[in-house]
């Protein structure tokens, strides 16, 4: 440890082991350490008796949920878009060969009390339960113009600049209810709340092509795919494209403390009396906690059934989304559930995420729409955590921090 590298990465978080495998293949050289004596930082898959221990200390699992070592719970659980960014990325630095994915099976949202599945292109737009007669014509002609939609290509602009009208000026042209826009806006572009309205139309209408895309790519009942085994996994197999690049690990790292210079500019990282020299660092929030500031709070409960969740035809994984209309919030609730079809856990019992940004003096309170979906819950675990960003200038201190997940 005590030589200098051209990078330190501290936290195995996704985003922090992303740049050390990607900057491990540029022949950098990269010592990434974490105080943990596992990978995935804040966003780790735990088994059920690491679980058990981080939220309920020496109380040990209940038996009928099976064998720990069966279960693999997300602390972030995040459900990836087949066409999106992380996909083509997996597939640029070849990370697919350490992974195996399956596709999620459902995709709904939350209206007026009810679940509904969530139509993405003209064909299940006539088709859903959603919309009336009438609003269902003006829906599919809104999807035939997102479906062909070309930036570069202006016979497909039907004369709009979405550069420049706004999100609700489009939706106003062809005359969608709210309803609609608020699924359109809250499921398919999957915006946390409404301020996507007053900006710019291009971001939703490149969202919604996503969806589509997403959806074709796989063909099965939603945009979405999961690594099996949980999303834990993802962190670890860009550690193991850094380690083949000549990356260098060190686990359960305690006291990892950044050194600065009289310029204040970092100089490395101390742990254990020894100290590795670098001019520039990567972290998680965490460790450096005098340069980031609090933006706010998320509430999530983990719950574990013993059936799937009712009324989504007893798939096995699905994603539904509560917009913060439905609710009375300023921003949306999420509700994601997996089980034994992707590695997470046993056979016949499944996981239930339920997560929203904190809004109120009681956070627990504010999940009941989320919770009364799932019918009988065996075990449920409550998670509130901060979320931070940074405020340092890392060109000045050559600190680079990533920002909290969001729910």
């Amino acid at each position: 440890m005590d030589e200098e590298y051209d990078l330190i990465v501290l936290g195995t978080g996704l985003k922090e082991c992303i740049l050390s495998g990607l900057l491990s293949v540029e022949r950098l050289k990269v010592l990434h350490m974490d105080r943990n004596d596992y990978y995935g930082g804040a966003a780790a898959s735990l088994n059920l008796n690491q679980l058990w221990r981080k939220f309920r200390g020496q109380e040990k699992p209940p038996a009928f949920l099976g064998s720990s070592k069966d279960y693999n719970v997300d602390m972030v659980p995040k459900f990836m878009m087949a066409n999106g960014a992380l996909v083509r990325v997996l597939v640029h630095t070849d990370v697919t060969k350490y992974l195996l994915f399956k596709a999620v099976d459902g995709s709904f949202v939350y209206k007026q009390g009810k679940i509904y599945k969530v139509p993405s292109n003209d064909v299940e737009a006539v088709k859903s339960t959603l919309m009336g007669l009438f609003e269902k014509r003006r829906a599919r002609n809104f999807f035939i113009f997102v479906q062909s939609y070309d930036e570069e290509d202006s016979r497909t602009h039907e004369g709009m600049d979405l550069r420049t009208i706004s999100t609700k000026e489009l939706f106003s042209k062809y005359g969608l209810d709210d309803n609609t826009i608020d699924f359109v806006g809250h499921s398919l572009a999957l915006h946390r709340d409404d301020r996507f309205l007053l900006e710019p139309a291009l971001d939703t209408v490149k969202r919604v092509k996503l969806y589509a895309e997403s959806m074709a790519r796989f063909q099965g009942g939603s945009p979405y795919i999961y690594p099996l085994y949980g999303l834990g996994e993802l962190p670890q197999a860009f550690a193991r494209l850094s380690a083949v690049h000549g990356g260098t690990y060190m686990l359960g790292k305690p006291d990892c403390k950044v050194e600065f210079d009289e310029m204040g500019q970092v100089r490395g990282v101390t742990s254990e009396g020894e100290t590795a020299r670098a001019k520039k660092v990567v972290c998680d929030p965490s460790y450096l906690p005098n340069k980031v500031r609090r933006v706010g709070k998320v509430v999530r409960a983990i719950c574990f059934m013993s059936h799937p969740i009712p009324n989504t035809d007893d798939i096995d994984s699905v994603q539904i989304i509560l917009p913060q209309k439905q609710l009375g919030r300023r921003s949306d609730m999420y509700v994601f559930c997996c089980s034994h079809s992707h590695n997470v856990a046993p056979r016949g019992k499944y996981i239930a995420f339920v997560s929203a940004e904190v809004e109120t003096d009681a956070p627990e309170a504010e999940l009941e729409p989320g919770l009364a979906l799932l019918g009988l819950i065996d075990e449920r675990i409550i998670d509130i955590y901060d979320m931070y960003e940074p405020v340092n200038e890392s060109s000045l201190d050559n600190c680079f921090i990533s920002k909290v997940f969001f729910p």
